[in-house]
């Protein structure tokens, strides 16, 4: 509990700078490229043309679901796996690519994951909005089920921010667990319910088992919100299983960060 709180201080005198670091970030992040901050939407703009066209051209599974356009949904699912993929992969790199921060600022290691998540979060945001508005071009206007769109948002960034501390530590000490973690980000998507609608499965078991994902729970948690208006407390298993997954990763991410918080400059340098 100590070290907990301790984290909460780093935070809490530290906030101004993780702000600065976070805006920095996200300027490197698009710094160098002719269209700068285009790329923020360009990317995923094609990543998720390219899954529209396989899904609903190529392979015609692009069925309605709800009601709603194929692609419709699949946006809704899409927009938050990019911050979600970009946490799992950059977030591991976090402490190692700041790691000059640690080795001759002495800054607290547990605010670096924490300023590339808020960086990452920021595009997330942009993301978001146009996501709405594309939804009202094509006549979808918004529900009271929008209301609790920000609580899936913070889940979002409470959940990637505390999985990036934890796997930022253990990747500041290994390459290898760095690797390890993006190597499991494609069978992650594919296996959350990202690209195909995980409420099709018709065996019970392995549909509840595929639900206590963190990712698949945050996905659907979007689309009930664009889709499926379903509100939260009425799924109250799902919600507290990732309430248990984040409580556990959070105690790792504690005793992880008191285990190795005196030995990282080192590695780092």
């Amino acid at each position: 509990m100590s070290t907990f709180i301790e984290i909460l201080k780093d935070h809490w005198q530290y906030r101004q700078q993780i702000f600065k670091l976070s805006i920095s970030d996200l300027k490197k992040t698009y710094r160098g490229a002719a269209l700068g901050w285009a790329w923020a939407i360009i990317k995923p703009a094609v990543t998720i043309f390219v899954y529209w066209f396989a899904f609903e051209i190529g392979l015609r599974a692009g069925k309605d679901v709800n009601g709603f356009p194929f692609f419709l949904w699949l946006i809704a699912g899409l927009i938050p796996w990019f911050y979600m993929n970009n946490m799992i992969t950059s977030g591991t790199d976090s402490i190692r690519k700041y790691s000059y921060l640690v080795t001759k600022m002495k800054f607290p290691i547990s605010t670096i994951p924490t300023f590339v998540s808020i960086s990452k979060f920021i595009v997330h945001i942009l993301l978001i909005t146009i996501t709405i508005g594309i939804f009202v071009l094509m006549g979808r206007m918004p529900t009271i089920y929008m209301l609790q769109l920000p609580f899936y948002m913070l889940l979002n960034l409470i959940f990637f921010t505390v999985f990036s501390l934890l796997s930022g530590l253990l990747a500041s000490m290994s390459k290898d667990f760095a690797n390890l973690v993006k190597s499991f980000v494609t069978a992650i998507f594919w296996l959350s319910g990202i690209v195909w609608n995980i409420n099709t499965i018709s065996i019970p078991w392995l549909k509840s088992f595929l639900m206590i994902n963190p990712v698949t729970f945050l996905v659907e948690g979007y689309r009930n919100c664009f889709i499926h208006q379903t509100w939260f407390w009425e799924q109250p298993k799902r919600l507290m299983y990732f309430a248990v997954i984040t409580l556990v990763m959070l105690i790792l991410a504690v005793w992880t960060y008191k285990r190795l918080r005196k030995e990282i400059p080192d590695v780092l340098n």
